[in-house]
């Protein structure tokens, strides 16, 4: 499997992003980690809000290698899984914890309150943290003219 396939198949579709495109989700980002560090939210509302940031991080990652996910059910499922493409073998580990994330989230969203606790808001946050900065690095290292 490969991004390839998957534009073949019609999961992703073709995009060219730009600096501006990338700075205005570096935007979002921020702004909603801060929001779901507003601890008088709701913890499934506060998860809902960081779980968005992560996939926003991710969606970065695929608009620089030139795709975007086409408006078909699944996309949160193939931005996450698109990660094994644009950040390696060394992002199993979060592609598994972001897939874990994105089924809390619907569960919280669709089909019952209360799904999620303070700690693991505490823990997507914190995952955050460093998924942030891995994006970071990786548009320093291969994509610098999206950072101007």
């Amino acid at each position: 499997m490969s991004l390839q396939q998957w534009l073949n198949e019609g999961k992703l579709k073709p995009h060219q992003t730009t600096s501006q495109e990338v700075a205005q989700l570096l935007q979002a980002i921020e702004r909603n980690i801060r929001d779901a560090s507003i601890e008088a939210l709701s913890p499934d509302n506060r998860f809902t809000i960081a779980y968005q940031a992560a996939l926003q991080l991710a969606t970065i990652l695929l608009y620089a290698s030139g795709y975007r996910p086409s408006a078909s059910v699944g996309h949160h499922y193939i931005t996450i899984q698109s990660l094994r493409f644009t950040m390696g073998g060394d992002a199993k580990a979060r592609i598994h914890y972001l897939d874990n994330c994105r089924k809390m989230r619907n569960a919280s969203e669709y089909e019952r309150a209360g799904v999620v606790s303070n700690s693991g808001v505490a823990e997507l946050l914190e995952e955050l943290g460093a998924f942030r900065q891995d994006v970071l690095d990786w548009l320093k290292k291969f994509y610098p003219r999206l950072l101007a």
